[in-house]
């Protein structure tokens, strides 16, 4: 892929991500007002190549959008460039969703969006309790989890509520 494609992708990631991905340079440099249209011709040579892959249709996006995708470019040279490479192989991963791959996880991120810091947080904790078992236990309890009904996750959800209100006030299982 040529640099200016995958630039304009990753940072349609970084807009995708939100703010909380990258430091954004956009809190210390003006901003023009998004009702404020800026021409290609005063782009930056930097912006210009981050986001090739609007060239030829910029002066007709509306400004803010210009706007969102100025503050994305700026996010995206602020990386380092292991951040940016773990940038390209998610946005890799992301081109490589069907359709409905790409609906189920916007719709799992809606859901995570939805729940309270305290729920978002106990899921963190449970992701990283996963994420750090060895591989042949995680392998494992992955596919008893895809074996379970909904009725059954459900169960297993609230005992593990259970047992963390449990621990965190002390009482013995």
């Amino acid at each position: 892929m040529r640099a200016a494609g995958r630039g304009a992708v990753l940072v349609a990631c970084l807009l995708a991500l939100g703010a909380g991905a990258a430091p954004a340079l956009a809190d210390t440099v003006a901003q023009p007002p998004a009702d404020v249209a800026v021409p290609w011709q005063q782009l930056t040579a930097e912006q210009q190549r981050v986001l090739g892959r609007f060239a030829d249709r910029w002066d007709g996006l509306a400004p803010a959008r210009q706007q969102a995708l100025l503050r994305g470019a700026e996010r995206w040279e602020s990386l380092s460039p292991e951040q940016r490479q773990r940038l390209e192989q998610r946005a890799e991963q992301w081109r490589n969703l069907s359709p409905e791959e790409r609906d189920q996880l916007r719709a799992r991120v809606q859901r995570f969006r939805e729940m309270s810091p305290a729920e978002q947080q106990r899921l963190r904790e449970e992701f990283r309790r996963y994420r750090d078992l060895p591989p042949a236990e995680r392998d494992a309890a992955r596919d008893r989890w895809r074996q379970m009904t909904p009725e059954q996750r459900a169960e297993a959800r609230e005992k593990m509520r259970q047992e963390e209100r449990r621990e965190g006030d002390g009482t013995p299982r």
